[in-house]
């Protein structure tokens, strides 16, 4: 289907130039930053489907793999993803296949599309502390007070967030027709 493949690429293009735009934006607290990705991961995940958010996101991993400055605090290239905080960014991969497919197989439905952001945030931490882990040589107690409290309330409030926006954005872009038959619900 020719019409669907035009939407996914052009889809997918706007959402990486998003993303690229959020990622470097941070308030440091530390080793980890706080940043608009995550809010921007769980919107795009209820908006579009599995495959337009997971290409978006892969654009942008390898956008600044290439070195452009699209990683928090305008850094890029392979050490900032081989780094302590890489394992976040490779995390979101996740995050955004849990989200977005919550989102879909439960009809967008709130509890659904929450309870696809709790998992994959836990994913994301899961994952991203672990390999702060190892490449500092963090303790748990440490990594967990370094990496994980200080987020919980923050990506609490943008799940919130992200599900008031996700359900207006995605309910302008139906009333456009800017989505495709097979993303609707």
């Amino acid at each position: 289907m020719k019409h669907h493949s035009y939407y996914t690429l052009t889809v997918s293009g706007l959402v990486a130039a998003l993303l690229c735009v959020l990622g470097p934006l941070t308030v440091p607290i530390g080793p980890i930053p706080v940043s608009l990705m995550t809010l921007a991961l769980y919107v795009t995940s209820y908006v579009l489907g599995p495959r337009e958010s997971l290409t978006s996101l892969a654009v942008y991993l390898l956008l600044g793999a290439a070195g452009l400055p699209v990683f928090s605090g305008y850094q890029g290239g392979l050490a900032k993803l081989a780094g302590p905080t890489g394992g976040y960014l490779v995390g979101y991969l996740f995050l955004t296949l849990l989200c977005s497919t919550a989102a879909e197989h439960t009809h967008r439905r709130a509890a659904g599309v929450l309870a696809g952001m709790a998992l994959g945030t836990a994913v994301l931490y899961a994952f991203g502390t672990a390999w702060f882990m190892l490449e500092t040589g963090t303790a748990l107690w440490g990594a967990l007070s370094l990496c994980v409290f200080p987020f919980l309330p923050i990506d609490l409030g943008k799940m919130a967030v992200a599900l008031l926006l996700g359900r207006s954005t995605r309910s302008a872009l139906e009333k456009a027709h800017l989505l495709p038959e097979q993303c609707k619900e």
